[in-house]
């Protein structure tokens, strides 16, 4: 019988386009369930598709300080959220949930 070969799936080998990063996002803040901490994975994945270093020099910071804040085992400031973001190009929305 042949043996079947596998690889670690990583969601940001499938992160080809700002639609698809912003549709990422928006369904991981669905499902958060108020988890900071995955939701700065979620970020984490969009940054590594769209290149860390690129997303460091935008943002001013550090590569180092980037993966270790996003990466799902700590909560980011709402400041570095922000600044992480902006510089993948997509945007927060606010709308009413329910009650």
């Amino acid at each position: 019988m042949k043996k079947t070969i596998t690889s670690r799936y990583d969601v940001a080998e499938h992160l080809r386009t700002p639609e698809e990063m912003a549709a990422y996002l928006e369904a991981c803040l669905e499902e958060a369930d108020g988890d900071a901490a995955f939701i700065a994975k979620a970020l984490g994945d969009i940054a590594r598709a769209k290149g860390m270093a690129q997303v460091a020099r935008d943002t001013g910071l550090s590569r180092e300080s980037l993966y270790k804040s996003l990466s799902g085992e700590r909560v980011p400031t709402f400041d570095t959220i922000l600044k992480v973001v902006a510089a993948l190009g997509l945007e927060l929305h606010a709308g009413v949930g329910p009650r």
